[in-house]
């Protein structure tokens, strides 16, 4: 398919009989805007696998990976906000700081038992 769209593509810019203002431009321009993208994909991949990288090396990177939903984006992440835990006393403190410890929530006040308004 990709073959035939640019046959496509070929065979209509062949037959265009208009000249578009700013088509001169535009042969300047989006050669250096593809170029740009270009970079900026292959910066994002080396980039991607650095941080894979250094993940990897992390002493909790394979607890955070085996946790159900958290990928390299989240582990990293994870240890981005906690370091390496050490800040936290136990394990529950440091669920209760992500917001994931179960917690009773009430409102008002209670007095001998009694909710008031």
């Amino acid at each position: 398919m990709g073959a035939r769209l640019v046959a496509e593509i070929y065979a209509a810019l062949e037959a265009q009989t208009v000249v578009v203002p700013g088509s001169a431009a535009a042969e300047t321009v989006l050669p250096k805007l593809a170029d740009s993208l270009k970079e900026t994909l292959q910066q994002r991949n080396t980039v991607g696998s650095d941080v894979e990288r250094m993940l990897g090396a992390h002493p909790l990177s394979s607890l955070l990976i085996s946790m159900p939903g958290v990928g390299v984006r989240t582990a990293a992440r994870i240890l981005l906000e906690v370091g390496d835990g050490s800040a936290f006393k136990s394990a529950g403190h440091l669920a209760a700081y992500a917001g994931i410890a179960p917690v009773t929530h009430r409102s008002g006040t209670s007095i001998r038992g009694e909710h008031l308004a």
